[in-house]
């Protein structure tokens, strides 16, 4: 609709400069004005501004100038009802897209909260967007908005403040992630968010070594220092490259590229009947290898062993290529 619009205002502004040279000429060659005195009666004519003339015309002038007038109104006047009209539509639209945002963002159900939409705010977003987690993105910056709000959920406000998370579906999500490039101001958005919802998630960023005492006593459940990371990662490079590359490759994802699938125990026992991870036969049936496997108070085993009993509520790490991951999703109706 906005790209209707756009070209009918192109038209209007070429018409525009049609009447303009149109009347430049006329007033030039039947009147026999000079160029400055031709430009004068154009700008004065069209606009209606009820200035003299330069010097008395002749009957051609006068027709001429009857001319003028009558066409410049038409096409004045249509030029100011595209422009009118393309501003309504424009400020109309815009209350749809962000209508729409707020249903869209009413539905949201078990779903994740990102406050900050920076360098680790989009990464975080992109990753979410790879594995069809639903989230939305609280951000300040209209600019940003306006740039990424196409296949993104956003809510426009401060993190901190309080009615903006409630906007963000703070009581029916699961996990908020705070990336403010502050650790102040994540801090806040912790403390606000473990006292709006008890039994949030909560993962923080943090800069400072110190920040993340105090971000797990303001309740995050985890912190993240990605420069620590990324230097962590930098020198295992030089020390174990190869590991760190095949690590890299195995956490590498785009559409249907996953390589690591986490499955809850749950997703199996309604299927099939296993007491043991021997009993899921993944191997066999999939390609997949469980590599790992988490208890329902959290503990990790790595590489378990095939008669481990399975708990209610536990999970399941498996490893795989795509292919392997996919038919693993298709044949137990993983989502």
């Amino acid at each position: 609709m906005i790209q209707l619009f756009k070209s009918k205002i192109y038209l209007a502004l070429t018409l525009m400069l049609m009447v303009l040279a149109f009347g430049v000429l006329g007033y030039r060659f039947v009147a026999d004005y000079s160029w400055v005195d031709a430009l004068y009666m154009t700008i004065i004519t069209v606009t209606t501004v009820g200035f003299s003339e330069v010097r008395p015309m002749g009957p051609e002038g006068k027709i001429f100038t009857i001319i003028l007038i009558v066409t410049s109104v038409f096409i004045v006047g249509f030029a100011i009802s595209i422009v009118t009209e393309y501003l309504l539509s424009r400020n109309s639209v815009e209350l749809l897209k962000k209508k729409k945002m707020k249903n869209a963002i009413e539905n949201l159900n078990q779903h994740v909260v990102v406050c900050g939409f920076g360098r680790n705010g989009m990464q975080a977003a992109e990753k979410l967007k790879a594995y069809k987690r639903p989230f939305v993105v609280i951000e300040k910056e209209k600019e940003v908005i306006e740039r990424f709000s196409e296949d993104i959920l956003f809510v426009e406000g401060d993190a901190n403040d309080d009615d903006v998370l409630v906007e963000a579906g703070i009581e029916r999500a699961q996990y908020l992630i705070a990336t403010l490039p502050d650790d102040a101001a994540n801090l806040f958005v912790v403390l606000s968010a473990r006292q709006m919802k008890k039994n949030l998630f909560i993962i923080s960023r943090a800069s400072l070594v110190n920040s993340q005492k105090k971000l797990f006593l303001a309740g995050a459940n985890k912190v993240i220092m990605p420069d620590k990371i990324g230097g962590d990662h930098m020198a295992s490079l030089v020390v174990m490259p190869d590991l760190i590359t095949f690590m890299d490759k195995l956490s590498m994802e785009g559409e249907n590229t996953t390589n690591l699938e986490e499955v809850a125990i749950e997703d199996f026992a309604n299927q099939i009947d296993c007491n043991s991870l021997r009993d899921l036969d993944l191997r066999r049936k999939t390609g997949c290898t469980i590599i790992g496997y988490i208890s329902p108070d959290g503990d990790y085993t790595i590489n378990p062993e095939a008669d481990m009993k399975l708990q209610p509520k536990s999970k399941v790490i498996v490893l795989g290529r795509p292919e392997q991951i996919k038919k693993l999703n298709e044949m137990f109706n993983i989502e």
